[in-house]
Formats: structure tokens, C-alpha cells, sequence
């Protein structure tokens, strides 16, 4: 029987050789110096061998329990060999098949059609909350109240709104990994109401027709630059996201089609929007002196028009005016704008969801074009400035429920 000295001391030979233990273990003595324990046994009529570590991070008596392991496997008619190879492939398939390589390959296949700065917080999301603690877990073995457990780590943290989007997040690959066929279901949906309920701060925006009238005549009255006044007074009228809105170029507007073509952050799509006689207006006021440049509304700061307004310039200039947080924003126009539209002056919903460049489909499930209802949707802007110029100037504007066809 081998001796941990003898395995120690084992001289170096030209060529491989072996020394022998019992019951099939053996130490083989390479011409580099590695020294292999390994197991030799038959099973099925043949002669195998199994490896069973290297001397001396494998000491002569885990070698032999490791022996006697496989020993036991073929007392009951299991090849250790097969069986190592199928544990093996087992890990492997698993490890193809957890949740973060899967996580991965949703967020590769869906990423190109988002907004980067929205991409950038879903993966930073899942790479600080989720993958730590369920990444390496096989997304098919993964129950709802373990992902309920990672959730209450955020959850604790005071980041509710975090663990709410994480549990959407989370749900998108888990119907991922249904429809690649790694998982049977998506546990994420039986968490409905296990999160304290989260209520999102909404865009602040007034929609009483008084108070609607008085904001306008407040931005009309602003006494700072042009740029700034200008892109105030058009903000209402073209109701966009604040960032399109300050990032806006002349290259991308046509007055004389009263058009604006741009690409939509949130959704990173084109769209087209109609302009209405008072945005042409107010665009053709700012031409003369922005024009030359790249930015409808470039920065003070960089007179040669290379940058756009900073995204506090329009937030900032409402509160000069007096105008709180509490009373409007800059986006909360978009707010105003489908209320109003919606329930005053009766526009068609899909319409309005049009100008607003949220995603809209069609009744089989296919994305509507950019320049969908175009010709509806320029008559839509067009009564919309017109109902704004009304209760600018303090007329009674009387509330007319239409269908628009």
C-alpha cells in the first residue's frame, strides 16, 4: 500500500509509471513531475479509469475515500465514470441556463430599440440587485419566494420604487426564458401585491381651463433670453418630453410642411410631429437669431449654438417666474395635453397616444408608423393651439365632446 511518503518521494523517470495502492487506486509518476491518483475498475466487460486529483493538492486519503465512493457506485451497476461525465454536463447546462446568462441574452435582444440612458438602468439594476443573489440560479428552478427575497433586500433599503421595477424587470426575462423554452412559468406573477405599493411622483400640470389661462400669460410675460421665452411658449403647443424639446434642430424641422421629425429618447424611434400656425409662429420669431446653428434653443454658453439649453433652463425659468413645483413642469404639459385633448375637446385616443409618441399597435399587434394619422393629427394640434389662445386671452371656452373620425 502507498504511504504518503512514498508519494512524496517518488522519483522522476524518462517515462510514466505507476504505484500501486489497493482495490484499483494507484499514483502515476509523470516525466515533468505531476503525479495523477487515479482508479482503475471494469464495468460492462471493460476496462476504465477514472481520475481521481493531483498529489499533492489530492492527499493519498481523499484519493482513497474518492476510491471508495466509486466503488459503491459500482456495486449498484453505476459506471462513476458515465455518471461524472452526465454531473458534468448537468453543470454545464445549468450554468447556460441561469438566470443572468439568460437575463443577458433578453437585455441584448431588447436593448437596440431602447433609449441608452433607459438600457443603462435596467442592466445596472439587474447587475446590482438581482445577480448577486439568483444570477447563477437555473432561471427554471427559481420560485416566487426567492425572487420575493432579493426583492426585500431593496424593499429595506428604502428603495420601493426600485424593487417595483426590478420585479417588472424580472418578469420580462423570466417570459423570456418561457418562450426559449428554459423555464415552465414566470414566478414573478405570483407577487402581485407582496410589494407595499409604490405611487410614483407624477410631472405636476394644472388642467382647470382658469389656471391653464393664467400660466400662459405668466410664460408670455417671462423677460429672459429668446431661446428660453420662445421654448416655453412652444413647450404647450408641442407637448414633447423636455429633452426633445431642448435638443430640437432646424434640420429636422420644416416650417413650410409645418413639420417636426425627431427621434423619440425614451423609445429611440422617429417620429413626426404636426405643427400648429402658432408654434410656426413662435419658431419663425427665434429663426433670425438661432438659425445659423444646430440647436432651435442652444445654450448661453455656447454661443455658436453647438449645445443645446441645459436641462434646468426651462425647469429653472418657471420657477423665476414663480411658477412651484406643485403648480407645473415642463413635462407636465404632456399631462395636460391628454387630458384636455381627451376629455374636453373629444379627440380620438389613439390620436392622441400618436402625438404623444407612446407605442401604439394596431388591432394585430403591429406598430403603427411614425407618420400614422398624420393629416388627423395636424388638424388635432391645430385646435389645440386655438383652445390654448382661448384661454390665454380669458375667453369662455365651452367644452364640446366630438368624435373625430
Amino acid at each position: 500500500m502507498l504511504t504518503d511518503t512514498t508519494c512524496k518521494n517518488a522519483k522522476l523517470r524518462d517515462k510514466a509509471y505507476k504505484l500501486s495502492d489497493e482495490k484499483g487506486l494507484y499514483l502515476e509518476v509523470m516525466p515533468n513531475g505531476s503525479k495523477y491518483f487515479r482508479l482503475k475498475y471494469r464495468c460492462g466487460g471493460k476496462e476504465k479509469r477514472l481520475a481521481l486529483g493531483v498529489y499533492p493538492e489530492t492527499t493519498l486519503k481523499e484519493a482513497r475515500d474518492k476510491r471508495d465512493e466509486a466503488r459503491k457506485l459500482l456495486t449498484q451497476g453505476v459506471d462513476p465514470g458515465e455518471q461524472r461525465k452526465a454531473m458534468k454536463a448537468a453543470t454545464a447546462d445549468s450554468a447556460a441556463n441561469s438566470f443572468e446568462v439568460v437575463a443577458r441574452e433578453w437585455f441584448a435582444k431588447h436593448a437596440p430599440t431602447w433609449a441608452e440612458n433607459h438600457g443603462d438602468r435596467v442592466i445596472r439594476r439587474l447587475e446590482r440587485d438581482i445577480f448577486p443573489w439568483i444570477g447563477s440560479r437555473p432561471v427554471g428552478e427559481i420560485k416566487a419566494p426567492e425572487l420575493l427575497a432579493v426583492l426585500r433586500r431593496i424593499e429595506s433599503r428604502g428603495a420601493l420604487e426600485t424593487a417595483h421595477r426590478a420585479l417588472q424587470n424580472c418578469g420580462q426575462v423570466f417570459r423570456y426564458a418561457v418562450a426559449t423554452g428554459r423555464a415552465d412559468r414566470d414566478p414573478s406573477g405570483d407577487l402581485k401585491g407582496a410589494l407595499p405599493p409604490f405611487k410614483g411622483g407624477h410631472f405636476a400640470a394644472v388642467t382647470e381651463p382658469v389656471k391653464i389661462g393664467e400660466l400662459l400669460r405668466a410664460i408670455d410675460a417671462y423677460e429672459g433670453t429668446l431661446p428660453v421665452r420662445c421654448a416655453l411658449r412652444l413647450a404647450p403647443l408641442v407637448f414633447v418630453r423636455p429633452g426633445e424639446l431642448r435638443q430640437a434642430e432646424w434640420a429636422h424641422i420644416d416650417l413650410e410642411a409645418e413639420e417636426w421629425r425627431y427621434r423619440v429618447t425614451k423609445t429611440g424611434t422617429d417620429h413626426v410631429a404636426p405643427l400648429s400656425r402658432q408654434a410656426v409662429d413662435i419658431l419663425q420669431e427665434l429663426y433670425p437669431l438661432t438659425g445659423r446653428g444646430r440647436y432651435v434653443f442652444p445654450s448661453a454658453r455656447t454661443p455658436n449654438g453647438s449645445r443645446p439649453l441645459s436641462d434646468v433652463a426651462l425647469l429653472a425659468a418657471l420657477r423665476r417666474m414663480g411658477i412651484d413645483k406643485e403648480t407645473a413642469s415642463v413635462h407636465g404639459f404632456r399631462a395636460l395635453a391628454h387630458t384636455v385633448l381627451d376629455e374636453v375637446l373629444g379627440f380620438r385616443p389613439d390620436f392622441i397616444e400618436h402625438q404623444l409618441a407612446h407605442a401604439v399597435r394596431d388591432p394585430n399587434g403591429r406598430a403603427y408608423n411614425r407618420t400614422a394619422h398624420l393629416a388627423e393629427r395636424q388638424k388635432m394640434m391645430q385646435a389645440w393651439a386655438d383652445y390654448l389662445d382661448g384661454l390665454k386671452s380669458g375667453a369662455k371656452v365651452i367644452p364640446i365632446k366630438r368624435n373625430t373620425q
